[in-house]
């Protein structure tokens, strides 16, 4: 799941929004503050989930995987925000940066 504007976030996709938004490779662009926006919806969204499970509204599966798909967005938006950051500080377009696949993202070693 790429990183989403954020009136896309994983929280207020349609049903299905997720397996077609993992079969593209392409996202809107979104400048840094839109990025950051989208990191507090996840944010938000982690938050609701781990609620959710407390209260029994959601299944512990459930909640894992809709945690897991959260976190690798979160990933993939700070991955984006850390390329643009880099390229403004080196005197080259922010806006040439792009969302890399989860599997890459995923791969960083922390």
């Amino acid at each position: 799941m790429p990183c989403y504007g954020p009136a896309t976030s994983p929280a207020r996709q349609p049903p299905g929004a997720a397996e077609l938004a993992q079969a593209s490779d392409t996202v809107e662009p979104m400048d840094d503050k839109e990025i950051l926006a989208n990191i507090d919806d996840l944010i938000q969204t982690e938050h609701e989930l781990r609620t959710k499970l407390a209260s029994g509204e959601i299944s512990g599966a459930e909640e894992r995987a809709r945690l897991a798909a959260a976190e690798q967005a979160l990933d993939q938006c700070w991955d984006l925000l850390r390329q643009r950051r880099a390229r403004r500080e080196f005197g080259q377009n922010p806006e040439e940066a792009q969302a890399r696949p989860v599997t890459e993202v995923e791969g960083y070693r922390q």
